[in-house]
């Protein structure tokens, strides 16, 4: 990577890279300046909406001190939504409900990117490859058919546990949470229609809210990034069938990590997709050079020119053929349908119970399939060693039947389900886990409700409820003056 002089006069922000301001000097040219003193403002808020579970309207409601209908959306997902600061997420009850994903506004372009190149209005099977902590996930899931299968992988497994906490506070029954190197998958050779890499990258755009990783930048991490995204690449470039779509994103801004990268593609057996962006939105096409196939393109968000953090993303059209695998696995490996009785029992629970057979795992923990899917899981069963997959209902205990906090957050919970209205302040004292009493008895097994949503069960014994939250669900933090 050439290094270049600073500017006349010019003074890189306080612990900033000389290389990286360098480099972006070279970059942008004229530009940047403008873009040296965006790296100094606040880093925009921004939330997506969970189209699932905010009644009437994406635009019906955020937290309890805002109206989404007077904030400013982000132009390139209609789900996503400014804020004029960032409040305490933690303590509000409809994000831990799933009402709202915090997600950069920048990294929603790929709404645009999917609804331009891909044919929503049928089932799909779409891979997430890199899909830790799970804001692409949950779009991709807000956008999919219902019969679509998603599999949202993550190949650290530290990550994978706050990867499927998201998930489970979307409330998709149609997703798959897998922990796999990509290059363990070749069990899935063309078996997806699309596959998103959102690369690991040495996270340029996001140095202005994220000091650490200025701080682990360099050229050389630079170089690294860019040989394990190829890496990534030339894996899951065989899982997508022949017109399959892949989508590569970043954030980051050098060309080593991103045109360097398209250009890998489009010599392996992808042809590049345009998009055509309003010139308004101010998101830059940059060209990765002369092509036999022509110039291909990438887009990039700079935060001069957008309301966001710096986010790169290309679209391809795999040309080259894979033999896809074939579907001829019969029978799960662990798991056993439920007895007629114990699924007439479980399927109380759900509100379309004939859209869904009933199984249990050898702990017994209860799950739904789609019946959509069910052929389709039963050969991921085979295919894939680490997964989950199924909404996880609960397990029978005797002749009680204790649900999951997955089915409470569930969108395929049965809305006539008893129900306990909570205050905001009981709402958070429900999730520091206490139990709360209440002048009228209740009984039995009840959803904790918060303006309408969905945020774990309780249990009524006189007038003590318990609560069930899961234990590693507890919030810490001090409520007294959010209530």
């Amino acid at each position: 990577m050439t290094t270049h002089k600073m500017p006349l006069g010019g003074q890189p922000p306080a612990g900033w890279p000389p290389a990286f301001l360098a480099q972006m000097q070279a970059q942008l040219g004229a530009d940047f300046t403008e873009f040296e003193s965006a790296l100094t403002q606040p880093t925009p808020v921004s939330i997506r909406m969970n189209p699932q579970k905010m009644a009437g309207s994406p635009v019906h409601r955020y937290g309890a001190s805002y109206n989404t209908t007077g904030l400013a959306q982000v132009p390139w997902c209609p789900d996503g939504f400014y804020l004029p600061e960032r409040p305490s997420f933690t303590l509000d009850p409809l994000f831990q409900a799933g009402a709202y994903y915090v997600q950069e506004a920048s990294s929603m372009l790929l709404y645009e990117a999917l609804k331009q190149t891909v044919n929503l209005n049928r089932p799909l099977r779409v891979l997430d490859l890199c899909a830790a902590p799970g804001g692409k996930s949950t779009l991709l899931a807000s956008m999919l058919h219902p019969d679509s299968l998603l599999i949202c992988n993550e190949v650290i497994r530290s990550r994978v546990s706050v990867l499927r906490e998201n998930l489970d506070k979307w409330g998709y029954p149609n997703v798959v949470v897998s922990h796999h190197d990509p290059e363990d998958m070749n069990n899935l050779t063309g078996f997806f229609d699309v596959v998103v890499v959102d690369a690991p990258c040495s996270g340029e755009g996001l140095f202005r809210k994220d000091p650490d990783a200025m701080r682990e930048w360099s050229e050389a991490s630079v170089l690294l990034c860019s040989a394990r995204q190829k890496r990534i690449l030339a894996a899951a470039g065989p899982l997508l069938d022949k017109g399959g779509v892949l989508i590569y994103s970043t954030c980051t801004y050098n060309d080593t990590e991103n045109a360097e990268n398209v250009r890998y593609l489009t010599e392996n057996g992808f042809r590049n997709r345009p998009l055509i962006l309003p010139s308004e939105w101010n998101i830059v096409e940059r060209q990765a050079g002369d092509l036999e196939t022509g110039d291909a393109v990438g887009y990039q968000c700079y935060p001069n020119r957008v309301r966001g953090e710096g986010f790169f993303i290309s679209v391809f059209q795999k040309t080259a053929f894979t033999a896809p695998v074939k579907l001829d696995a019969r029978t799960f490996r662990t798991i056993r349908a439920l007895r007629p009785r114990e699924a007439a029992s479980a399927a109380k629970w759900l509100q379309n119970p004939v859209d869904f057979s009933f199984w249990e795992k050898p702990n017994g923990d209860v799950m739904a399939l789609p019946k959509a899917l069910e052929k389709t899981f039963l050969f991921l069963d085979s295919a894939l060693k680490s997964k989950g997959f199924g909404l996880e209902m609960g397990q029978f205990k005797g002749q009680d039947f204790i649900p999951s906090h997955a089915l409470a957050l569930s969108t395929a919970i049965n809305q006539n389900l008893p129900a306990l209205a909570l205050s905001k302040e009981d709402a958070l004292r429900y999730f520091k886990k206490e139990n709360l009493v209440f002048d009228e008895p209740v009984k039995g097994w009840l959803l904790a409700q918060y303006e309408g949503l969905n945020l774990g069960w309780v249990k009524g014994v006189g007038t003590r409820v318990n609560n069930y939250l899961p234990k590693d669900w507890r919030i810490r933090m001090d409520i007294k003056e959010y209530v």
